[in-house]
């Protein structure tokens, strides 16, 4: 076989390493940035991209002008709006956590799940009202700019003091973005069924109607009869065990990250 031959397939096995390589890393950023307002701020660059595009190829000599300014200029507005990704990805990198997400991910959920069940049997036990969304696909940012923004490391201790009775915090939802708690004393939206049951109260109202608007999974914990509840999808399942909300919350994250689609048949009273 020629010498010539041999330098056209290592450079083609060269070329398919190169997309490989770089199609991996996007997607790892991808998988880094998703649940993030990063992904809102993506979306709004590419259509920027695409009008830039379709001016150019229309010959829209003004729009294009505009946009070839912000585009030059906005690559500086990049790097400080998307600055907390840039960082989780530098720290990723450093750790040699880059290309081992997937198991990072898990350990995530198995934590979001622990504290969460560990906040909620605390409180159902001493019967101390709790609200919990835990937020999905769907932004929940107009129901976080009505409550005290928190940002703070989710925990069991650091949500049952929030819902601690006469505290400036308990009264209202908290708002769980990954690990971390966005925001507490929170507005949902109440649900105006009339198939919800008359002995509940305006917590789970509050879970049934953010349930009824957006993909979140929220959690109540009655203030009446320490009963455990949890809606989704417009859904609702109430008197659910310590040890069943742990199968449920764990489920329903794996399910999330894998984007697959998931059917709820959880036993339990449904009122919704």
């Amino acid at each position: 076989m020629p010498l010539w031959t041999h330098i056209n397939i290592l450079n083609y096995l060269t070329d398919i390493i190169d997309i490989l390589i770089v199609t991996y890393v996007i997607y790892k950023v991808i998988m880094i940035i998703r649940g993030t307002k990063a992904v809102q701020l993506a979306k709004g660059i590419l259509v920027i991209v695409a009008v830039w595009f379709l001016s150019s190829l229309f010959q829209l000599r003004t729009l294009e002008w505009i946009l070839n300014n912000a585009i030059t200029y906005g690559l500086f507005a990049i790097i400080v709006i998307f600055q907390p990704e840039l960082r989780r990805l530098l720290e990723q990198l450093g750790r040699g956590r880059l290309f081992s997400r997937g198991t990072q991910v898990e350990e995530e959920h198995k934590q979001m799940a622990d504290a969460i069940v560990k906040a909620t049997s605390y409180m159902a036990k001493r019967r101390i009202g709790a609200l919990m969304s835990i937020e999905r696909k769907t932004g929940l940012n107009e129901y976080i700019e009505t409550g005290i923004q928190l940002n703070g490391n989710l925990t069991s201790q650091l949500l049952i003091n929030i819902f601690i009775p006469n505290t400036p915090l308990h009264d209202g939802a908290v708002i769980i973005r990954g690990t971390e708690v966005v925001a507490a004393a929170c507005y949902l939206p109440l649900s105006e069924s009339p198939f919800i049951s008359k002995e509940l109260g305006t917590r789970h109202r509050a879970a049934m109607g953010v349930s009824e608007v957006t993909d979140s999974l929220t959690v109540v914990v009655s203030e009446e009869t320490g009963g455990i509840t949890v809606t989704k999808n417009g859904e609702m399942f109430r008197e659910i065990s310590e040890e069943r909300l742990q199968e449920m919350l764990q489920h329903e994250l794996d399910e999330s990250d894998n984007q697959s689609p998931v059917r709820w048949n959880w036993r339990g009273k449904h009122n919704g």
